[in-house]
């Protein structure tokens, strides 16, 4: 049996930022509980700004302490589609990405990750990093589940396609340490 420190909530139903969370808070000794409510995502330029609207509402709400993260894709040929993302790859097959790539020399893009945690005294800590990777010249690996075919990351030879979730969490967990740190540093 684990004993826990503290507990956390986390405002997400996404199964990788759920393990990327969790291989780090249990780390910490910090317990990662799901956030009990829903709240429907506003849209915005920012991934940032996405994450901080969704946990002003929650601490509103409740005396909770809660993170949201919210990742948003940035190919360099054209500048985003930032935190559309999601609509964009439904839109756009990987098929039709690759031929639309092919006319640029840049294949370079980042994910662009913003974690927000909003203490039990309402104040919120915001983190944002990059994780840079390039398009790949050909869809690649099993999975290929919206873009994840053509993306690969920096260091890497393989698309997102390619491995699985569990070996990359590290990745997508950096905001998460960050917030583990300050947790148990300033005892919440």
């Amino acid at each position: 049996m684990r004993i826990y420190m503290k507990e956390v909530y986390l405002i997400s139903k996404n199964k990788t930022k759920i393990l990327a969370a969790k291989d780090v808070f249990d780390k910490y000794k910090i317990e990662l509980k799901g956030f009990p409510a829903d709240y429907p995502e506003i849209q915005s330029a920012s991934s940032l700004e996405i994450a901080r609207h969704t946990v002003c509402q929650a601490i509103k709400d409740t005396d909770l302490p809660v993170i949201r993260e919210d990742h948003s894709i940035f190919l360099r040929a054209i500048n985003g589609p930032g935190p559309y993302a999601s609509y964009f790859e439904k839109q756009i097959p990987a098929e039709d990405l690759l031929k639309i790539m092919n006319n640029f020399i840049d294949r370079s893009g980042y994910f662009e990750v913003a974690s927000v945690y909003g203490t039990t005294d309402k104040q919120l800590l915001e983190y944002v990093f990059q994780v840079p990777f390039k398009i790949s010249k050909e869809i690649r690996g099993v999975s290929q589940d919206g873009w994840s075919g053509l993306i690969i990351l920096d260091g890497e030879k393989r698309t997102l396609a390619e491995y699985p979730e569990e070996e990359r969490t590290h990745i997508w967990g950096r905001g998460y340490e960050k917030i583990a740190r300050h947790i148990v540093k300033n005892k919440g």
